[in-house]
């Protein structure tokens, strides 16, 4: 699939792949509080135990992270055959892009979710942790294409059945 025949994912189809891995993550860290504690809270505990900190942020952040190296996409993106790449390459991101990308999902959040909301008045739909790592997410056709530096060329992974 050529550049010229890719768009960039804008805010709201971006809510909806975070809803679907939301879900997922749930589906997830559930059994596995569940299985840790017998409950899936503990009302009488103020701070996160180390067994909650492990299932609850470490987990997440790494198969995240995954996802972004290995596949180019969380399950959510890819269910709309979304990307995350280099946004000046159309290249896959590196594992440090990934990380900053990650961690600037915090960033974003901080100030009432502002980094979020750019997505929307952003040129190239970037939120805060997308100019942090350099990247953008975009996805097949659109009336915008999109402009790599250099001959960028990369398959977008075809929908599978049942996702």
């Amino acid at each position: 699939m050529r550049s010229t025949e890719l768009e960039y994912v804008g805010f709201w189809a971006r809510v909806g792949a975070s809803v679907i891995d939301m879900l997922l993550q749930l589906v997830v860290v559930l059994p596995l509080t569940f299985a840790l504690y017998g409950r899936i809270s503990q009302p009488d505990r103020m701070f996160m135990g180390i067994g909650d900190f492990i299932i609850n942020l470490i987990l997440p952040a790494a198969a995240v992270i995954a996802f972004w190296v290995y596949k180019g996409a969380t399950p959510g993106k890819m269910a709309m055959s979304a990307r995350i790449v280099d946004a000046d390459t159309g290249r896959s991101l590196t594992a440090m892009q990934s990380l900053i990308r990650y961690l600037g999902y915090f960033v974003s959040l901080i100030p009432l979710g502002v980094g979020f909301f750019w997505i929307g008045f952003d040129r190239r739909k970037q939120g805060w942790h997308d100019k942090m790592a350099n990247s953008v997410v975009v996805r097949p056709s659109g009336d915008e294409p999109v402009k790599f530096q250099g001959n960028a060329d990369w398959r977008v992974a075809p929908r599978e059945p049942g996702l």
